[in-house]
């Protein structure tokens, strides 16, 4: 019988190991390679991709015009919560229209802006020079008549006996010369006129009076004095005929004629 021999403890230890490995299919393991989850599309849009885009349109009439003529600007939008057009205009209304008188071509662009944007339009006004034309001039001269005629020139009257603009002469003066600026080369006869009582040759001199008391308040007012000329018909040319102070005070009065 042969004697028993103890084995080293170092080498269990390495045979150990070695079986253990080898059970578990040998060598280190792998690290773990994570996929990462895709990002859905469509995420981060806001809630006004849904809201409507806004629409805006503007317009003016005419689109040529004489230096110092006006023109209209009209302009229509949808869906919009401001609307603002350039060329020193600003902030309006979400529909409407507004005159201007651009000394030089202008183009005027509406900006819409809303929950779902922002929209554009464009309007060109092309300003010419004032015409020479004869014929033009001929119908100016008509049309400006045809605002005295129908009121939207009006006389200025006076108090009995007094050539001094009153208060409300003034006022009236000041809307005429609005109508008088829209005409620039039309020259205008201002008549004074009076009532029946005095003198004649008193009425002419008091008529001529007043009719020079309108024409230095129009050139304060800024209306050339070249376009302005007066005369005086005293008493000679009434209004109203009656004689009563009801006619003597329509008859109290500075006129206005186109000089032909």
């Amino acid at each position: 019988m042969r004697p028993f021999k103890l084995v080293p403890s170092n080498l269990l230890c390495g045979v150990a190991i070695l079986l253990i490995f080898s059970s578990c299919g040998g060598g280190p393991s792998r690290p773990v390679v994570r996929t990462p989850t895709p990002t859905p599309t469509g995420v981060g849009v806001s809630g006004s991709s849904d809201a409507p885009a806004p629409t805006v349109t503007i317009n003016a009439s005419p689109t040529t015009i004489q230096r110092r003529d006006p023109t209209t600007l009209t302009w229509q939008s949808t869906d919009a919560t401001s609307l603002v057009i350039d060329s020193a205009v600003g902030n309006v209304d979400q529909n409407g229209s507004m005159v201007v008188a651009p000394l030089e071509s202008t183009t005027y662009t509406a900006t819409a802006t809303g929950p779902g944007g922002d929209a554009k339009s464009s309007t060109r006004v092309t300003v010419v020079p004032r015409s020479n034309d004869a014929s033009l001039t001929s119908t100016n001269l008509e049309r400006l008549q045809m605002a005295i005629d129908e009121g939207q020139v009006e006389p200025i009257y006076f108090a009995y006996d007094k050539a001094q603009l009153s208060t409300e002469a003034r006022g009236t003066l000041e809307s005429n010369a609005r109508v008088f600026r829209q005409y620039e080369r039309v020259s205008v006869i201002i008549e004074g006129h009076c009532d029946e009582r005095g003198t004649e040759e008193y009425n002419l001199a008091l008529g001529d009076r007043r009719a020079q008391a309108v024409k230095n308040y129009l050139v304060e007012l800024g209306i050339p004095g070249s376009r302005l000329e007066t005369i005086s018909f005293g008493e000679e040319r009434p209004f109203a005929s009656d004689h009563t102070e009801a006619a003597f005070r329509q008859n109290r009065r500075a006129h206005f004629v186109v000089n032909r």
